[in-house]
Formats: C-alpha cells, sequence, structure tokens
C-alpha cells in the first residue's frame, strides 16, 4: 500500500443553487472534478474542487472515493458534510499496488551481449480490470539495449480489493524480475554487474520494446556514476555480508498543465498553477518562472489554484509536474516578458524592436541610458497602462524517460533470516535538477519505500477473505532504525524535450530498491529470492532449502 499518512478525506457543500463545493486531498483536482461529475451527473461547471494540502498521495489519492457521497450528504441535509475514512478503511479499500507473477527468460552470448529476451507479466487489478500491466511491460527491459525482445502481459481480475497506482505503477514488479536474472547472468559469466549493465545498456536510439525510441538518456551515465562510486569503490568485509545492483526505468509523462502569473507594482509575481504540491513541485515551478524573469526565486509567490481559478491542469502523478507545469510556468514567464518588453517601449515612446530582456533588465539596443529593471518597470505598470497578467496551458510531449542505478549492501542474520540494510547509494538521472535538495528527498523517500515493499510490507487476508493487518501497527512499514543512511548522486544528462532540460525523477527511484536487495541477498547467502516481502520467514525457508533441510511447520 501507499502508506501516505493522512487517509481519504472530503467536504462538502451543495448550494441551493445547484452549485457544489468540494474540498478533498486530492493529487488532481480537475480529475476530481470530472469524476465526481459523471458520478452525480451534473455538469462540470457546476462543481469547484479545491484541492487542499495533502498528507502524502504516491498514486493512492488519484481516484476519488468520499467525495460524490459527502457531495449527496450535503444535498440531503443541506448542511456541510465532511467525511474521513479511518485506517482500517484506507488499507482495505483505497487499493494497494498489483500483486504479480512474472517469468523472465533472457539470453546472451558467452562475451555478455545480451541477445535476447522474453517475459510473461500478470498483474492483478482487483474486482475490476485495470490493473498497470502496460506500465511494467513498458519498463521491464528499458535498461538494456536488446535486439530481440517480447512482452507478453495479463490484467487479471480477482477477488481482492481494486488496485491503484502506486509510485512508477507496475515499473518495481517488473524489475524485481528482470533484475535478478539480468545479475544471474553477469555471475554466470562471471562479469562485473555494472561492468555487464554497461556492456548491454540502453542509449540515444535504443527501441524500448513497446516501440518507443530513446532520444538522449543518461542510463549509462548513472552506471559510470555508480562504479566510479564510494560505496561501490569500497570493499565490503565481514560474514553473511553481500551488496547487490539494480538499475530501473520509468517513461514519465507530459499531458496538461495550466499556470497564471500577475505581476505586482513591487517587482515579486504572485503565480497560480493546478498541480498538487506531494513533492515540493511548488518550488520548483517558481524557480522556473523566476529563471525567465531575471528574479530571484523568493519574488515568486507560488500558490496551488482550485478548479475555478486556473486552466485544466492534469493529476499530479506520471512525474509530470516539474515538467509539465514547469513547462506551463516558463511560457507564461515568457508572455510577461513580451508583454513588458511592449510597455517598456511604451513608456519611451520607441518600438519594440529597440527593447531587448536579459537578467531581469529591459535596456535599449542601442541607448544605455534606456534601462530598467524588472521591479522598477513592475512599479510603472499601473500609471502606464495598467496591470499585466498572463495565462498559459500547455500540452507538451517528450517527457523524456529516467534512469536509476542504485546500489545496497545488506547483512543477513543466518539464525533468524533478519536482512539489514547497511549502506545505501541512489544514483539517477534527473535532466536537470531544478531544486537539489528535493531531487535528493525524492530519491530517499522512494528507497526507504522500496526497503520496505522488499522487506516486510504485505497484505494479510484470512479464511473469511478479510485483511488481518490494517493498521501501521500491523502493516509493517520501515523506520529510521531500519535504515542507514542514503547517499544519493544525482546525474544531469538533459532532456532534450524541455527548455531546462528537466525529467520527472519522483518515480523512477522506487523501481531498482527491491531488485538491488535481492541480488544483495544473493551475495550474501546464495539464496535466489523470487517472491516478495524477503521477509525473515521467506529467508529462512529459503536457507533451510539451500541446506536440504525441511521448512518448519
Amino acid at each position: 500500500h501507499q502508506g501516505y499518512i493522512e487517509p481519504q478525506n472530503a467536504s462538502a457543500l451543495w448550494n441551493a443553487d445547484g452549485n457544489i463545493t468540494i474540498w478533498t486531498s486530492t493529487q488532481g483536482a480537475f480529475t476530481a472534478r470530472d469524476a465526481i461529475a459523471g458520478i452525480l451527473d451534473v455538469p462540470v461547471s457546476k462543481i469547484k474542487v479545491v484541492p487542499m494540502e495533502i498528507g502524502g498521495g504516491f498514486g493512492g489519492k488519484i481516484p476519488v472515493y468520499l467525495e460524490p457521497l459527502a457531495a449527496l450528504l450535503s444535498q440531503k441535509t443541506g448542511q456541510p458534510v465532511k467525511m474521513i475514512m479511518a485506517r482500517d478503511e484506507v488499507f482495505q479499500c483505497t487499493g494497494p499496488t498489483s500483486g504479480t507473477n512474472i517469468k523472465v527468460k533472457i539470453g546472451a552470448t558467452k562475451d555478455g551481449k545480451l541477445v535476447a529476451a522474453d517475459a510473461y507479466l500478470a498483474y492483478e487489478a482487483g474486482a475490476y480490470p485495470g490493473a498497470m500491466v502496460g506500465a511494467g511491460a513498458q519498463c521491464i527491459f528499458a535498461p538494456y539495449d536488446i535486439e530481440n525482445m517480447k512482452v507478453d502481459g495479463y490484467d487479471v481480475v480477482v477477488n481482492k480489493p481494486k488496485t491503484a497506482a502506486y509510485r512508477a505503477p507496475a515499473a518495481p514488479n517488473a524489475a524485481f524480475a528482470g533484475e535478478a536474472v539480468i545479475d544471474e547472468i553477469a555471475q554466470k559469466l562471471g562479469m562485473d554487474p555494472i561492468e555487464f549493465r554497461l556492456l548491454n545498456a540502453s542509449k540515444e536510439g535504443t527501441r524500448r520494446v513497446d516501440g518507443p525510441i530513446f532520444p538522449k538518456v543518461g542510463n549509462i551515465e548513472c552506471l559510470e556514476a555508480a562504479r566510479n562510486s564510494d560505496q561501490y569503490k569500497s570493499k565490503l568485509e565481514g560474514p553473511h555480508r553481500g551488496r547487490g545492483i539494480a538499475s530501473g526505468f520509468w517513461f514519465n509523462i507530459g499531458l496538461q498543465s495550466s499556470c497564471s502569473i500577475g505581476v505586482n507594482d513591487d517587482g515579486t509575481i504572485t503565480l497560480v498553477e493546478g498541480s498538487t504540491d506531494i513533492g515540493g513541485s511548488r518550488a520548483s515551478i517558481a524557480m522556473q518562472a523566476a529563471e525567465v524573469l531575471g528574479i530571484a526565486a523568493e519574488d515568486v509567490r507560488p500558490s496551488v489554484g482550485d478548479t475555478d481559478s486556473v486552466g485544466y491542469t492534469f493529476l499530479t502523478g506520471g512525474s509530470r509536474t516539474t515538467f509539465a507545469t514547469g513547462w506551463a510556468a516558463h511560457d507564461c514567464a515568457q508572455d510577461v516578458v513580451q508583454k513588458m518588453i511592449e510597455r517598456a517601449a511604451t513608456i519611451w515612446d520607441i518600438s519594440i524592436e529597440n527593447v531587448e530582456f536579459a537578467d531581469g533588465e529591459f535596456q535599449h539596443k542601442s541607448d544605455p541610458a534606456l534601462k530598467m529593471t524588472f521591479k522598477e518597470l513592475a512599479g510603472k505598470l499601473n500609471g502606464s497602462g495598467g496591470p499585466i497578467s498572463s495565462q498559459v496551458s500547455v500540452d507538451p510531449k517528450g517527457a523524456g524517460g529516467a534512469f536509476s542505478t542504485h546500489i545496497v549492501d545488506v547483512e543477513v542474520d543466518p539464525e533468524t533470516g533478519k536482512v539489514t540494510i547497511l549502506d545505501y547509494t541512489a544514483i539517477q538521472d534527473a535532466g536537470k535538477a531544478i531544486h537539489p535538495s528535493y531531487v535528493e528527498g525524492q530519491m530517499q523517500g522512494a528507497v526507504v519505500q522500496g526497503i520496505g515493499w522488499a522487506l516486510n510490507e504485505e497484505y494479510y487476508f484470512n479464511q473469511d477473505g478479510q485483511m488481518a493487518n490494517s493498521s501501521f501497527l500491523d502493516y509493517r512499514m520501515p523506520t529510521s532504525l531500519d535504515l542507514p543512511m542514503i547517499s544519493t548522486i544525482i546525474v544531469e544528462v538533459a532532456n532534450p524535450g524541455h527548455p531546462y532540460g528537466v525529467r520527472g525523477v519522483g518515480e523512477v527511484p522506487i523501481v531498482p530498491p527491491m531488485a538491488a536487495i535481492a541480488n544483495a541477498i544473493h551475495n550474501a547467502m546464495g539464496i535466489r529470492m523470487n517472491q516478495l516481502p524477503m521477509s525473515p520467514g521467506v529467508i529462512l525457508e529459503a536457507l533451510w532449502e539451500k541446506d536440504g533441510q525441511q521448512a518448519a511447520d
């Protein structure tokens, strides 16, 4: 499960005039509005969705659950209504990621060149179709340049809760299977796992199994950074310790985003965008606008608008926000610059062609005496024709995709099966890290979730089909006591499909951890793990099987 701290909640007011206002914790105000309109059979224009500060999402707060119910109760009572899910309801009703069954076969020559790959992917959808198996199929072999590939994917309906998106949905499961086979081949050939991956790494011009050809990507650069990292160059000593490597890919998306900017007379700007902020995206969006305008990021006041105050914006997900909504902010800021150039020309009584803008300053091309800073011109707007503002909507393509390589050192207790994470390094191509510390936070947070997924987290169903561990007490997530310092290395290979070279960063770092940990366990104990989570009991059974012992009852 996504494991967000804040449960699903919604407040609604259905007025006598038929207008509905909904305040909710959501990853997409506009997509929620459209879903609510369809469920209630009312025009979209009658619904205003106000996205609240969100206490975690990771894909789980894309669907609507309580919003239509709160609206109907408000209509019946004539009063505002607030609904909040209990924690057990969150676990039972809001959709975990898919359980999967994956089979992978990969062929290589004796000199280490991968020549063919085949995968069978079956993903649980829950009670209704719609598993993210397609995303898993796209990602499973993406880190490698393989001439012959085949992937069969199946969306399997089962009598369990409907699944939902969870951070790079379907890709971590696929990587867990694919990277284990890659590691096994490297071992059989006696090759270093990073050198083997470098030999076969996908790059610009490589065709993905689902058809697209990679533009410039940073897969090789990530592997080289991993090879040169302090952790990989260090010696791992001690019994029952092992080191694992894994690579991962997430394709990222673009889609629709909107942004509006108003210039204030003190030289600051007010920026309203439509993407819910669940990872610090307001800062990265503000910084892109500030870069265009030549002002400090602190002079930008960013906020997330409701569905009545900004143009249509697709949901926050798919690692799209800094890429797509940042692009909207970039284009909106450029429009503001053009309008201010026109205003400067009016004030100076010269033609627009004679005004240039650079580094936050407007200047006459041939008369150095005629110049104004952005702040100075902003102070003259109301007295020279009125305020300046802009609103831009974009639908960008070329999200570019992102790669990541992870290194993990583990220690396995052969008596208990407990795995301790000793050291961890995550390497990732961010294209251009707009806010590096936020990028590092995304990488580290995803690793933490990946460690939980690898070692502890799972749903238990009793004989009556009820979930038996629907609380944070029983659903075991990592704490700070379970984690080492997670080192990060940001690689910047500019995405040619973005004005600043941005690639989405939020999802790809959760793709490699499970595979890397499994490979480290194999390196430590000689057992190849093929199921998740790799809990102490599962590891003990694997050790007993390796030693020819019968598993305990």
